[in-house]
């Protein structure tokens, strides 16, 4: 590793507002990865990229070269089911793990989740800290994940892990704490690589450009959102029930189409957005958690309407239900009917390599 002047030339032109091709990029990222340049470099070249903003080529080039130097691929019994739901992280504001709650509940209906997160990086709990609190094993062998998606709809790749991401990724991750180019690239890099999925962005300026870059490394279903909470200027990556949710979708057909999402029009009362905050204690957050998927908290809470909405756009793009109101009603009863909770708990008895200890870590939960 040492100082590299054609590198710091790079970081110059991209300060001048100068974008990369799509090979330029998984060049430059390529380099990060292997590490031929120093800290200080990597750190400047990503700040400057997101400072220029990165373009649909530059953010598909550094998924290339993750996906192609770093990352463990698996497949399934039926790779082309696989669906997946995540968020970038970096948005200004944090809400409890709805991604993950919706993932269960969505599993639980029948769609097969290829799940793929981090650790918490500016959040109290990131999808990996939340899973390995139920009792996920979440340190595990990419093949088990693949076994547990195959046997109960639902497994999770942590992205941060040298055994998911051997190179480099969870280092570089781990230093970083700003929003970049790494956040968008490095959630598209699932080892399963599925061909559905449900983003969130932490602004709703990525949202095409996001949805770009997946209809170019291959989605053929997807969409791509942001969520507002009115009269502020803070936004999730999820949908929200505290304002307006901006939304692009591809089709089939190769078409992206934006529209919006407003809370009232979906039968929803908007919601006060600290009903969505997380316990700042995990533990206690976990058994929130679990509640809310045991159908123990109020039904018509910000909480429980946040997981159903969420899971009705992953039934909707996955083409288990026609309409967003008819996946809301069927999140509402996989909730209801028990089977999200079952779907949890096989979920932790599959995702491990100690069945038992996970299951004792997941029912000390349960209220």
């Amino acid at each position: 590793m040492q100082q590299d002047k054609s590198f710091g030339k790079r970081i110059t032109r991209l300060i001048d507002k100068a974008d990369m091709t799509r090979n330029e990029s998984r060049a430059a990222f390529t380099r990060i990865l292997q590490n031929e340049t120093t800290p200080m470099q990597q750190g400047a070249f990503l700040a400057a990229l997101r400072a220029k903003g990165e373009t649909a080529q530059e953010v598909a080039g550094a998924w290339e070269a993750i996906y192609q130097l770093d990352t463990t691929k698996v497949t399934t019994d039926d790779n082309d089911r696989l669906v997946e739901n995540s968020g970038t992280g970096m948005d200004t504001f944090k809400t409890f793990n709805i991604s993950t709650a919706a993932a269960i509940v969505a599993a639980s209906a029948g769609v097969r989740m290829a799940r793929h997160g981090a650790r918490a990086i500016t959040s109290v709990c990131g999808t990996v800290d939340m899973a390995e609190a139920l009792g996920v094993d979440v340190e595990c062998d990419a093949d088990l994940v693949a076994r547990s998606i195959s046997g109960t709809n639902i497994g999770l790749f942590n992205g941060m892990s040298p055994k998911i991401h051997p190179m480099a990724l969870g280092r570089i991750l781990s230093q970083i704490h700003f929003g970049s180019t790494l956040n968008i690239a490095a959630s598209l890099a699932n080892p399963a690589m599925p061909r559905t999925g449900i983003r969130g962005v932490y602004s709703r300026e990525k949202i095409l450009s996001v949805i770009r870059v997946m209809k170019a490394i291959g989605y053929r279903r997807a969409l791509v959102l942001h969520g507002e909470v009115d009269g502020t200027d803070t936004g999730m990556d999820e949908a929200s029930v505290c304002g307006t949710t901006w939304c692009a979708e591809l089709n089939e057909q190769g078409h992206i189409h934006e529209f919006t999402l407003e809370p009232l029009q979906l039968g929803l009362s908007p919601h006060d957005p600290a009903a969505l905050s997380p316990e700042s204690d995990l533990n206690k957050e976990s058994r929130r958690f679990v509640a809310l998927i045991r159908g123990e908290e109020n039904g018509s809470g910000a909480r429980r309407q946040a997981i159903v909405l969420n899971t009705a756009l992953i039934l909707k793009v996955a083409g288990k239900t026609d309409t967003i109101a008819s996946g809301m009603d069927a999140a509402a009863a996989a909730i209801d009917n028990g089977n999200a909770w079952r779907t949890l708990e096989s979920w932790v008895a599959s995702q491990n390599r100690k069945p038992e200890s996970g299951l004792v870590t997941l029912r000390r939960l349960q209220n």
